[in-house]
């Protein structure tokens, strides 16, 4: 099968991907979606355990950290989310309480739509309701490797996993490589290890040229991969 042309000149792949790529927050720009913009500063928890589903959360910049706390107070890191992630979305397929917490991992901005507008427009809007479940799916998928990853494979390559996943390597969109500093904390709870673990990795890192620290910010590059893909 021949590629499409215009004026005898052939589409890249890449070039078709970025013409059907999908901008969600230029969508709900648009379309009239009714949200309030909320800005939460670092630490500052954006709902608890337990609290009413009432809201869908989108992230315009920044990052969130999602976790449970068990009975006896111990933290574990289910997810951490970034700019052009929807979170909070269980209130959707009936569930009345929140299951974990979300918090703002450095200064944060988000859409907040609330649950009854966002079904609305999923069901009027097929070309966002498309994205969207597609979207919902490739996190579930994420979700499925995040638990064999923390199966089977070593704390150093779940930490070099973890930082490009953040950077956005792999997503469709071009990567950011540049991320918020996260604390070594927060990286330790996400991998399962603990902090001394994470603080020798990520100078091992740098030592090797795969991320650069700024004075806010985190530079991961691609060479990163070369840990992940290492047998």
């Amino acid at each position: 099968m021949r590629a499409s042309t215009t004026s005898g000149k052939v589409k890249s792949p890449t070039k078709l991907k970025q013409k059907f790529a999908f901008d969600a927050q230029a969508f709900l720009d648009s379309a009239g979606v009714a949200r309030r913009i909320v800005e939460y500063p670092k630490s500052q928890k954006i709902y608890s355990q337990d609290d009413p589903a009432t809201h869908v959360m989108y992230i315009q910049k920044g990052a969130v950290k999602l976790s449970v706390v068990n009975e006896v107070g111990k933290e574990a890191v289910l997810a951490m989310l970034g700019s052009g992630d929807f979170f909070g979305d269980g209130g959707m397929a009936g569930q009345a309480f929140r299951m974990g917490s979300a918090t703002a991992v450095v200064p944060t901005t988000l859409l907040v739509i609330d649950k009854n507008e966002m079904i609305r427009v999923l069901h009027d809007e097929h070309e966002f309701s498309d994205r969207f479940v597609a979207y919902m799916l490739s996190r579930n998928i994420r979700i499925e490797e995040d638990l064999v990853d923390q199966l089977f494979n070593s704390s150093e390559k779940r930490l070099a996993r973890t930082l490009l996943l953040l950077a956005r390597y792999g997503k469709d969109e071009q990567p950011h490589g540049v991320i918020p500093k996260i604390s070594q904390e927060t990286l330790a709870d996400m991998i399962g290890t603990t902090r001394s673990r994470v603080n020798f990795f990520m100078n091992k890192f740098r030592r090797l040229g795969f991320i650069q620290y700024g004075s806010d910010s985190l530079q991961v590059h691609k060479s990163l991969l070369s840990v992940v893909l290492h047998e």
